[in-house]
């Protein structure tokens, strides 16, 4: 097992890993900018470096500060979180090339799965459900219509390299579609450095349903069931919660079993999540891997008791996964609301500021994730995540109860949060009784 780990991330996601590694007997080499200098879970740390200003490209987006600190702070592994570097195929080859293990997947398997073209052709030879689609990259606009007339509109355009909704265009007719193509490319290449895209058919009014997934180095794979992301606005996911409700039993079986078989058959190892959508039949299709812990992992780790993060070391540490698929239950309901400081009123606007007033709510069932605290400083730098609430009940009926509970004595003032959004969110009667889809919020409050 190491001894000591750098987390090269910040925040909540820097929070967890501190933690986790305090708990398994592990010491911790945190990292940080200018920008968050000070901040107080830096304190719980044994050692903390500044890497750099506050802008992410000049500190967190660093390969060569972080293995600079990880070689000051002699550690043997580096724990990506989410965002930044942790997809970064690149950035893991250099840590393992300079001997700290990244944990992670391996770097052959985060470039195969990373290009959602690449995986999606994957997922077609191990008779995974795809979407209808090109069968390779699109060259060209003329290839993008005469495909387009093919599959039939609306088209959804995604960028090869994509995540987080970036690159990501919905036309409904070919004049749509010209112009989406070069926004698409334009912004899958100012994010990803690279235009490459592909089409497939708009499912309309789907359901998003990912599958937890987790493998060691012995040939051990598991799933630890799904989560439902349906509830998000712009591809940014604002609810999740497991299990997916309205899924049949066989469904639920068949899209775990399916998530199971591409990670294998990609040879991946360590946690991951392999991301579906279901049409308004029931049908699933396969849409993308996230080779990384994801911002909701705390909803798979209530109703299974299992801690991915310490999992996730101890994969990375060699040790063969401790469980059998028979052995990981689904217990009750878990939902878990992301804290944004962002203005629902205003767009959701990010409102950068300074927390002048501070309450968490607590009681049976809940758990408050969050890095934040009275005077703590949301910089307009990064994310405007401040916090990740949850609530784990017996049932999903109380698991809303519990969580428009927690929403009401949740106390952050000083800046805007997304707290209302999720009051009428869960008050909302199409949520309770399981009918929304994906473009809900949208065309619920425009």
């Amino acid at each position: 097992m190491f001894k000591r780990i750098l987390i090269a991330n910040r925040g909540e996601i820097a929070l967890r890993v501190i933690r986790a590694c305090r708990e398994m007997g592990i010491e911790t080499v945190a990292v940080y900018s200018e920008a968050d200098r000070g901040a107080a879970y830096l304190e719980l740390a044994d050692e903390a470096y500044c890497i750099g200003p506050p802008k992410a490209a000049e500190s967190y987006l660093k390969i060569d500060r972080i293995i600079s600190a990880a070689e000051v702070g002699n550690v043997q592994a580096v724990h990506p979180g989410y965002g930044f570097l942790a997809e970064n195929a690149h950035f893991a080859d250099v840590c393992r090339s300079c001997d700290y293990e990244f944990i992670g997947p391996p770097v052959r398997a985060m470039q195969l799965v990373g290009d959602k073209n690449a995986a999606r052709k994957l997922a077609q030879e191990v008779q995974v459900p795809v979407v209808p689609g090109s069968e390779g990259l699109v060259e060209n606009e003329a290839q993008a219509v005469s495909l387009s007339r093919e599959l039939g509109f609306p088209v959804l355009i995604k960028a090869a390299a994509g995540g987080g909704g970036r690159g990501l265009r919905v036309a409904i007719n070919e004049l749509a579609l010209r112009a989406a193509l070069q926004q698409a490319q334009a912004e899958a290449e100012a994010a990803f450095g690279s235009p490459d895209i592909y089409l497939e058919k708009y499912i309309e009014h789907p359901r998003h349903v990912e599958v937890q997934v987790l493998a060691d180095h012995h040939g051990g794979a598991v799933h630890l069931w799904e989560r439902d992301c349906t509830m998000q606005r712009r591809h940014q996911k604002l609810i999740e919660e497991s299990p997916a409700p309205r899924l049949p039993p066989e469904t639920r079986q068949t899209v775990c079993e399916a998530a199971v078989r591409l990670i294998r058959a990609a040879g991946y190892t360590n946690a991951g999540t392999v991301e579906f959508i279901l049409d308004r039949e029931g049908r699933f299709y396969f849409i993308e891997v996230n080779a990384r812990i994801q911002v909701e992992h705390p909803v798979t780790e209530l109703v299974t008791d299992i801690d991915l993060v310490k999992a996730q070391i101890r994969v990375a540490a060699g040790e063969p996964l401790w469980f059998r698929q028979e052995d990981v239950p689904q217990r009750g309901c878990a939902i878990e609301c992301r804290i944004n400081a962002e203005d629902p009123e205003k767009n959701f606007r990010p409102t950068p500021g300074t927390i002048t007033r501070w309450f968490a709510p607590g009681g049976f069932g809940v758990r408050f994730d969050t890095h934040a605290h009275q005077g703590y400083v949301v910089s307009h730098y990064y994310d405007s995540i401040i916090g990740k609430l949850l609530v784990h009940q017996p049932t999903r009926e109380e698991a809303i109860v519990a969580m428009q509970r927690a929403l009401r004595e949740l106390r952050v003032e000083g800046v805007k949060t997304t707290i209302p959004a999720h009051q009428k969110i869960l008050d909302h009667p199409a949520f309770q009784n399981t009918q929304g889809d994906t473009t809900f919020i949208e065309r619920t409050w425009p």
